[in-house]
């Protein structure tokens, strides 16, 4: 897993050079929006168990056969397990947004994903339809839009931030499809 400064330095060093120029540029305003940044991943993690319930609640109002007897959230132990991998993408999503790079979800939670829940037979329409409610949701906690919980921001523009967190999901989504 690389930061945002690991990847800069890891850059600079194949390139024999020093940082400089527009890397530069670039670590500084990840530095200077430090705390937006910190209070976006806390605004989700704050809230995981409610994005998590919520987004799978979501994708089962909409397709009720999932809890039906031949559903694939039908058992409580289904049930659990679709609420722990909805947790764990939430996490991995978090983590990136952290560090300001995607490839600790990639390398660890996207990588062979689509694979393993056709092995199990998960279909991945459920699975889209639960992140893009987890999307939206993330998204309105960090611009501070969500009715459900209210969390103060740093004054200033955090649209930066939840677009960023909206492209891992929307990762998330592309592993799945």
């Amino acid at each position: 897993m690389l930061d945002a400064f690991s990847k800069v330095i890891t850059s600079a060093d194949g390139k024999a050079a020093y940082v400089g120029g527009a890397d530069l540029q670039a670590l500084k305003k990840f530095v200077s929006e430090g705390n937006k940044r910190l209070d976006a991943v806390n605004a989700i993690v704050s809230n995981a168990s409610c994005i998590v319930s919520d987004a799978v609640s979501g994708m089962i109002c909409e397709n009720p056969a999932l809890i039906s007897p031949s559903g694939n959230c039908y058992t409580n132990r289904r049930m659990a397990a679709c609420l722990r991998d909805a947790e764990i993408i939430l996490r991995y999503v978090s983590y990136s947004l952290l560090s300001g790079d995607s490839s600790v979800l990639e390398d660890r939670c996207l990588n062979g994903l689509k694979e393993t829940y056709a092995s199990l037979g998960v279909p991945a329409a459920g699975n889209a339809r639960a992140v893009g409610i987890m999307k939206a949701t993330c998204v309105a906690f960090i611009n501070n839009t969500s009715n459900q919980k209210k969390l103060s921001t740093p004054a200033g523009d955090c649209s930066a931030l939840a677009s960023e967190v909206a492209g891992y999901f929307d990762k998330v989504s592309s592993a799945l499809a």
